[in-house]
């Protein structure tokens, strides 16, 4: 395992490149290593690359590859009329910690590559020669990138085609420029997560859109913040899809635009949407598509969610579809629903348990005191739940998501909450730690949420968790399942 320094202003190319006082000056230098598995090839800071850098080689799972930065100051930075890393085939790589900028193509390319990770990458002004993705996979396997930020490049942020594993966590994204340019598209892959990302697309020239995920199979799309573009998250064909717990606002520009929108470029089944809060635009959720084409769109479930300040409604179904809208709370002045008379008669896709507020920006922006205090729920007015009903629903033989409640017959067979996943629960109830405090539901099915404001994120806005048991009685087989989400309003917390 070897460690190759290169430092554009003090290396040379007849070093060793074994040591700082030895590095290399060029990257070509390095690609005309043999590189190994476990080595790493770092980059001093403050150097400038004028080339385009290739890996041609692959480390093991164990030892990957990596490509990195020594030294202070500011991160080392690649310029090329080409790509700014490129590869074809390697396996097991590591980037981080580097600026790539200036570039003709993709900042970092990767085509039938598996194992890779990407992060703490600065990434601007890419796409200058084409129209292309600041960061590109194509025909891989698992691929990572998180922590790093993309500005200012022409063309889409991330371009994602036929990837079998990929997670995109904690990005920022700001202004992938181009009338066909979103700050994501995955087409054609499986295994997603995006996570935790903050997307802007406000001040992109002629934007599309802010997420693309095309004929996506087993997706998560969560905890992320999205803004502008001509839409939110375009998700038209996939097979199990999850959207939940984003903030999605500033999508304009056009008479369809919406905050979610699926179901117009292929089948869509099983696609849960919830815990999102859509403001600021024209449709929520559209579930839509082209007249006389025959896809499918079944089992479409949007539930807890907030809606506001939209010009069109919450929820639009306009095409054949089955599914459910309920338990969304949607701002006075806001239409709830637009579906088709043939849909409404169908009877395929109900409407129950939705309920209006008067504003919901009052409501989350009311002054709360700034330390953290216990709230029954609505108590606090800038910390708003919304809250799912007791259900009860037929024993399938599944593990119930790991939730336990046993019939104890020495409890003179009384349920008796035993387990939540890997806690165990004692007689005073069941107590939940999430992302900004903790909720505890007592045996009755009452709650009380716990703020620390120390762990809420610095930015302005909304942010939101969701809290979720279900308890099984063995005996009789059935379940109960409850949902708590939390919309906290930073702005009325910290003003």
């Amino acid at each position: 395992m070897t460690v190759y320094y290169v430092n554009s202003v003090t290396g040379s190319d007849r070093n060793s490149g074994t040591a700082q006082k030895s590095a290399f000056e060029t990257l070509s230098k390095v690609e005309s290593l043999k590189l190994k598995p476990g080595d790493s090839v770092l980059l001093a800071k403050g150097s400038v690359f004028n080339e385009q850098f290739d890996i041609k080689y692959s480390g093991s799972e164990s030892a990957p590859i990596k490509i990195g930065s020594y030294g202070t100051g500011a991160a080392p930075v690649i310029h090329s009329s080409g790509d700014g890393i490129h590869s074809l085939y390697a396996s097991n790589i590591v980037i981080e910690n580097l600026k790539i900028s200036n570039i003709g193509g993709s900042g970092i390319y990767g085509g039938s590559v598996t194992n890779w990770t990407v992060r703490d990458v600065e990434i601007a002004k890419t796409g200058l020669s084409e129209n292309a993705g600041a960061v590109t996979f194509r025909s891989s396997k698992n691929v990572t990138v998180e922590d790093s930020k993309i500005s200012g490049v022409k063309g889409d942020g991330f371009w994602i085609e036929k990837v079998d594993g990929v997670k995109l966590l904690n990005n920022t994204v700001t202004s992938a420029n181009g009338s066909t340019a979103d700050a994501v598209q995955v087409n054609d892959s499986s295994n997603i997560l995006i996570k935790g990302n903050h997307l802007d697309q406000t001040d992109a020239s002629t934007p599309k859109g802010v997420i693309a995920l095309v004929r996506a199979t087993n997706a998560v799309v969560e905890d992320n913040v999205l803004t502008g573009g001509g839409f939110g998250i375009s998700a038209p064909a996939g097979k199990n899809v999850a959207i939940r717990d984003n903030d999605i606002s500033g999508y304009h520009g056009y008479s369809w635009s919406f905050a979610v929108g699926l179901g117009d470029q292929g089948n869509a089944r099983d696609y849960d949407i919830s815990g999102n809060h859509i403001h600021d635009g024209a449709w929520g959720v559209a579930v839509s598509g082209p007249s006389g084409a025959s896809y499918t769109r079944t089992n479409i479930k949007v539930h807890d969610n907030v809606f506001d300040d939209l010009s069109q409604a919450a929820l639009k179904v306009d095409r054949p579809a089955s599914g459910s809208f309920y338990n969304n709370t949607i701002e006075t002045g806001t239409k709830a629903t637009s579906i088709s008379p043939a849909i409404a008669d169908a009877h395929t896709f109900t409407v129950k348990g939705n309920h209006t507020v008067a504003n919901v920006e009052t409501a989350l922006a009311s002054p709360v005191a700034k330390t953290a205090a216990v709230t029954e729920a609505s108590a606090d007015p800038a910390v708003v739940a919304v809250h799912d009903n007791l259900k009860i629903f037929t024993d399938t033989g599944d593990a119930h998501r790991g939730n336990l409640l046993d019939n104890d017959s020495s409890d003179n067979d009384t349920l008796v909450l035993r387990r939540f996943g890997d806690e165990t629960v004692g007689k005073h109830g069941l107590t939940l730690t999430g992302e900004y405090g903790e909720i505890h539901v007592d045996r009755e099915g009452n709650y009380a949420y716990t703020l620390d404001e120390t762990k809420l994120p610095d930015h302005s806005g909304h942010v939101s968790e969701s809290f979720s048991y279900g308890i099984n009685d063995g005996s009789s087989h059935h379940s109960d399942a409850d949902t708590l989400t939390v919309f906290i309003h930073l702005d009325g917390l910290l003003s």
